[in-house]
């Protein structure tokens, strides 16, 4: 029995040309495991991305959904173990928003935690040589605004939902900061992937 997944990525944002959460996803092939691949870009809109990611998994029913985003300066592909309630942007998404010390859903929890099996992806991404690590902190722009608001939507119900960083790629660091080339990043995607039950 075939089971459903949407992935997404983001558009660039903050002055790049280029967004490896996207570039990697579009890559992966449309079927991994017993797992039927539906890829999906999303604007770095806060709000918005995350609504695009609910009207589509509305239509789809996806018994898992993972939403990657770019974290420039980190160390390696780090799947998120939890998202806050708080929109607290360093510089504006690409509609020009600044959001500062604002909930992202009033009146709900201050925090949830991701349900797809973050410590089992890390492992198996580890395994295929590629530096893997759970993160404490998915920041406070649109990535964390996409997570929370998933995590919210779906709390208590049989749908998973959760959130992977990936690090620059190479033509986005230069000799400053931590890269992966692209086929690194699809091939810790896909081994995330395999790591859903």
């Amino acid at each position: 029995m075939s089971k459903k997944l949407l992935i997404t990525g983001f558009d660039p944002f903050g002055g790049d040309a280029i967004n490896p959460s996207w570039e990697a996803v579009r890559l992966l092939p449309d079927r991994i495991g017993e797992y039927d691949i539906t890829k999906l870009e999303i604007p770095t809109i806060f709000g918005a991305g995350a609504k695009k990611v609910l009207d589509i998994a509305a239509e789809l029913k996806p018994d898992v959904i993972i939403c990657v985003g770019q974290a420039g300066g980190r160390m390696s592909i780090t799947p998120e173990v939890i998202g806050i309630n708080l929109r607290e942007a360093r510089i504006p998404d690409n509609t020009g928003n600044q959001p500062l010390n604002t909930p992202i859903v009033a009146d709900a929890p201050a925090a949830y935690f991701s349900t797809i099996p973050i410590r089992k992806m890390v492992e198996y991404i580890n395994e295929e040589g590629i530096p893997a690590s759970l993160s404490y902190s998915a920041g406070a722009f649109v990535c964390n605004d996409v997570l929370y608001t998933l995590l919210n939507h779906y709390a208590g119900t049989s749908t998973l939902a959760g959130f992977i960083h990936v690090p620059y790629l190479p033509e986005q660091a230069g000799d400053k900061f931590f890269s992966l080339p692209l086929e690194k990043i699809c091939a810790a995607l896909t081994a995330a992937i395999n790591a859903l039950d």
